[in-house]
């Protein structure tokens, strides 16, 4: 039996500085590096039923909760697209050889994020192999969750810095920051070509609420496919 452990790492310096849970087990090339999706911890179903998989496989596996998710510590409200893309760098650097990078919903921006820093910059122990992305949500803080958000929400973020959106999964309602949204537009991916240098795999419903199908097979289809890329 493959076990798993829990590794932390500190990400950030200074008032900066938060603690990020790491669970991953060793295992054959190439391995599966996960990417959750917003308000989503790394023992969620998907994350766990990969986990499964890869040790019936015998890949090596590595997850992690973002900031203010799950096992890790910062508070959630700090949390910005950035802020979660440098912790998925970070740890990235621990992962060892080839990786299949699997992002999850808002974990497809983080993986295409991560793509382009490691373009510009390798990491030095790990490189991207291939990539699945399930139901990616790029750009979603300016496509997706401003648009739907009521008049008095917007009025909330703009002036106070926040709106507590209500939670449809029974945990309480959590914040919708100025800070995520005025950051998001600073990482925003559909005004030009994606460039992932490594296949990729879409897999992505067509009764999906929260990522339309019809967004992802006019844009990020598109895009992809200009790079070779595959889509079911």
């Amino acid at each position: 039996m493959v076990e798993e452990r829990l590794d932390r790492l500190t990400v950030g310096a200074g008032d900066e500085a938060r603690e990020i849970a790491i669970r991953a087990f060793p295992g054959n090339s190439p391995g599966i590096f996960w990417l959750g999706g917003f308000k989503s911890d790394m023992r969620g179903t998907k994350a766990e039923a990969i986990a499964e998989y890869a040790k019936k496989t015998g890949r090596s596996y590595m997850r992690f909760d973002y900031s203010g998710h799950g096992e890790s510590g910062g508070k959630f409200e700090e949390g910005t697209i950035s802020r979660w893309a440098e912790e998925a760098r970070a740890v990235f650097e621990r992962a060892r050889g080839p990786q299949i990078v699997v992002g999850s919903s808002m974990g497809g921006w983080i993986a295409l994020l991560l793509a382009r820093m490691l373009a510009k910059v390798p990491a030095e122990n790990a490189s991207i192999k291939g990539m699945v992305l399930i139901a990616p949500a790029p750009d979603f803080t300016e496509a997706l969750m401003w648009p739907a958000l009521s008049q008095d929400a917007k009025r909330e973020v703009t002036e106070k810095g926040f709106w507590m959106r209500p939670s449809a999964y029974g945990d309480g309602p959590y914040p919708l920051t100025r800070a995520l949204f005025e950051d998001g537009k600073k990482n925003l991916l559909f005004d030009k070509p994606i460039e992932t240098r490594c296949p990729v795999r879409i897999l992505q419903g067509v009764n999906d609420i929260d990522v339309p199908y019809r967004r992802a097979e006019a844009r990020l289809l598109l895009c992809a496919r200009r790079r070779g890329a595959d889509a079911d």
